[in-house]
């Protein structure tokens, strides 16, 4: 199986070099910046204590790469979805499955319109951070869910330690992992860690006020949502609120995580990239409107990070500033 991952990110390039390391033939396209961050090779860690080494893997630039390809992994971002479509559109096998593997709701759907085939929707339920050249760190517990498809190798991926678990329906998963992802903003604007932020009470306040407003459009538009952790997604809220040595003490019964971890989003505020909000907390902002309702903390945790993607020096929120500004909104 020849896999050519198209977008070769944190995500992209931490799970191309695990299916590498299983054993795949794996090729990496991606911006030039990206490949010259991978001359040298990949090392890959986790918050288990994985410590893997790989020589460089073969890597483009352009879309004709995928030309031999079996499998496809769009891990591209969010809001390049319909660029990604169009320089893939002449260069895929008729044969090729083509699976995506992004932020936000309706990337599959996007993408298999555009390209006139079917496309896999899939998440990733796990954080990767870029810790600089070909160093790649899953800094929380989590695995990749995945649509139904009887072509795909399964076992590739539990080799690779990369288990796939099989749904009918992705949607319930999707709009499950939404609600957790609408923690990115917050942290990218704290400047801080994934822990040290949820260790604030105040900055878990700002997320649970986030949370409360999409679950209350989730009840109104009847969306179920697939419980992606040890409780609830009803329970999260009043979790999130609980005194610091109280939530310390569930959290690490809920999710592992470790000090190197943060949002991608706050990797794209240091970086200088498009963060990807819209995706995120502006689906919120969409689902309202359907709604004929509004959204108003996720609307302006939305002016923030746009605020913050344009400002330098970028302003650093703290708990209270940003709990304050939400319950203003």
């Amino acid at each position: 199986m020849r896999i050519a991952i198209f977008g070769a990110g944190a995500i992209g390039c931490y799970v191309g070099g695990r299916l590498a390391h299983a054993g795949a033939d794996v090729v990496l396209i991606g911006r030039p910046r990206m490949g010259d961050a991978l001359a040298q090779g990949l090392h890959l860690t986790d918050y288990r204590g994985a410590d893997l080494h790989l020589p460089p893997l073969p890597f483009a630039t352009g879309p004709e790469a995928v030309k031999d390809a079996t499998l496809v992994l769009i891990c591209v971002k969010s809001q390049d979805s319909a660029q990604a479509a169009a320089q893939l559109s002449t260069h895929l096998p008729p044969a090729a499955i083509l699976v995506s593997f992004q932020n936000g709701i309706g990337n599959a759907a996007a993408l298999s319109q555009a390209l006139g085939r079917p496309v896999v929707p899939g998440m990733v339920g796990f954080n990767v951070a870029w810790m600089g050249g070909g160093h790649f760190h899953q800094g929380t517990q989590g695995d990749l869910h995945i649509e139904e498809s009887p072509r795909l190798n399964e076992a590739l991926f539990a080799r690779a330690g990369l288990p796939l678990h099989v749904h009918d329906d992705m949607q319930p998963v999707m709009w499950g992992k939404l609600m957790l992802n609408l923690n990115n903003a917050i942290n990218a604007l704290s400047g801080l860690p994934l822990k040290d932020q949820l260790g604030q009470r105040d900055y878990r306040r700002c997320l649970a006020a986030a949370q409360e407003e999409y679950l209350d459009l989730c009840r109104v538009a009847d969306q179920p949502l697939a419980r992606l952790s040890p409780l609830p997604a009803a329970w999260l809220p009043g979790v999130l609120r609980l005194p610091d040595r109280l939530f310390a003490l569930l959290a690490r019964q809920m999710l592992a995580i470790d000090p190197k971890a943060r949002s991608s989003m706050a990797d794209d505020l240091t970086l200088g990239r498009k963060p990807e909000i819209d995706a995120i907390n502006g689906e919120v902002a969409r689902l309202a409107k359907r709604l004929g309702r509004s959204a108003p903390v996720n609307q302006r945790l939305m002016a923030l990070v746009e605020e913050a993607s344009h400002s330098e020096p970028r302003r650093t929120w703290s708990g209270r500033e940003l709990l304050q500004t939400l319950q203003s909104a």
